[in-house]
């Protein structure tokens, strides 16, 4: 790694207890700036989308990675490919719509246009331009993009692993979240802006889950019967257990929107074969969901060290009659929305941190499920456990450069 870091960072050394987070990684700008470069930027593979919401050579959508404006977009030749969203003239963004379908892209400041695959195709008055100018040289910028299972993964370093390496140890859950042959159909889209930094965002985990949100009391929470998985690299994959709706609940008014169907294409592998979650979190920031009925993608972004945008993406599967998509879409917006039983008291709390972490004391702690004499894994724990999120802080620090206090100094 490099170890190049904040000028002084040896003022604020990474605690030498694993199960412990510093609070200024939340707070610094200096540490959000270099989270851009060793990140966001860095030798790291992000999820940004699936193929179902390109379905079709010319369609594209935009995205941020980062600080990077990103046109995903399915080429004339079946590919996805990932161009940065900036003009190659005068560095103008190209394309402002957040999705849509075109034969090419042109920049509206001096009409340069570009094919599909970001290769300029025409530049007005090319006939005043330096001879030695090469429209091959000044095509849009491309991004390294590949697929898993129809997720798709970018990544702005010429030195990140193959993806393959990267998704080593989650392929299978990986292809359960997506219904199993990852044959969807895009449904739409809800975004929200949490009003708290990236890192508070995705520091969830399953000790919440029962005491925060009451839907899965309703749900029929099962404590202890899921699990939780974590691979070196800091991926999480988490299954949790419902029982599901018994008998007619009497605070709603349409059971449905919280029972389990099941519907079409290939069942998840769930623990026990109950209803429930099988989340996959792929570092740093993924998020791919199967809950109950819900096919679910959330693709976020840091807006600044204190917001983050998150787009929920929804699908159904392409076997899905009329009935059931009906089904996924009333589900999702009531339970995964953002103004869903789950995602708005998420919302609340996350907020409620970031107005207070940067308060004393200067860590925050891990505990629930934590053994101290090392008898219970960190990487392998029960859907109530908060211990495999150490997992995750350990690979940002790795990645970051940041190095342990104590004697070892561990690096």
């Amino acid at each position: 790694m490099n170890d190049r870091a904040p000028a002084n960072l040896e003022r604020y050394p990474w605690p030498a207890a694993f199960n412990v987070a510093p609070k200024w990684a939340v707070e610094r700008e200096d540490v959000y700036e270099l989270e851009m470069e060793r990140i966001f930027e860095g030798a790291v593979w992000h999820v940004v989308g699936h193929v179902a919401e390109l379905d079709r050579p010319g369609c594209f959508k935009t995205a941020m990675l980062g600080r990077t404006p990103l046109i995903l977009v399915h080429g004339e030749d079946g590919r996805v490919r990932a161009l940065h969203n900036s003009c190659a003239h005068r560095g103008t963004l190209v394309e402002p719509r957040f999705r849509g379908e075109a034969t090419g892209f042109e920049c509206p400041y001096h009409r340069w246009a570009y094919g599909l695959g970001g290769e300029l195709v025409r530049c007005p008055g090319e006939n005043n331009f330096p001879e030695s100018f090469r429209r091959e040289h000044y095509g849009l910028a491309r991004a390294r993009a590949e697929t898993f299972r129809g997720v798709i993964f970018v990544t702005l370093s010429e030195h990140t692993p193959p993806l393959e390496q990267w998704v080593a140890g989650i392929e299978a859950p990986l292809r359960a979240a997506v219904g199993g042959d990852g044959r969807l159909v895009l449904l739409g889209y809800q975004k929200v802006v949490f009003d708290a930094n990236w890192k508070v965002y995705i520091d969830d985990e399953g000790y919440h889950a029962p005491l925060l949100h009451k839907a899965f009391q309703l749900l029929q929470w099962k404590g202890g019967q899921g699990r939780q998985t974590r691979t070196e690299n800091g991926h999480r994959i988490t299954e949790t257990i419902m029982e599901g709706i018994q008998g007619e609940p009497p605070l709603l008014e349409d059971p449905e929107l919280v029972r389990y169907k099941g519907g079409s294409g290939p069942r998840n592998k769930m623990a026990h074969q109950k209803a429930g979650s099988l989340l996959v979190t792929p570092w740093p920031l993924g998020a791919v969901m199967n809950h109950l009925d819900i096919i679910n993608m959330r693709i976020a972004n840091p807006l600044n060290i204190r917001q983050t945008e998150v787009h929920y993406t929804y699908f159904a599967h392409q076997d899905d009659d009329d009935e059931m998509v009906r089904h996924r879409v009333r589900q999702a917006s009531n339970l995964i929305g953002p103004s869903g039983f789950i995602s708005l008291e998420d919302g609340a709390v996350f907020r409620r941190i970031q107005r207070a972490i940067h308060t004393q004391p200067a860590h925050t702690h891990y505990v629930h499920g934590w053994r101290e004499d090392g008898s219970k894994d960190p990487y392998d724990v029960t859907q109530n456990d908060e211990t495999t999120n150490t997992v995750w802080w350990e690979m940002y620090r790795r990645t970051m450069g940041f190095r342990r206090a104590g004697p070892s100094n561990v690096a």
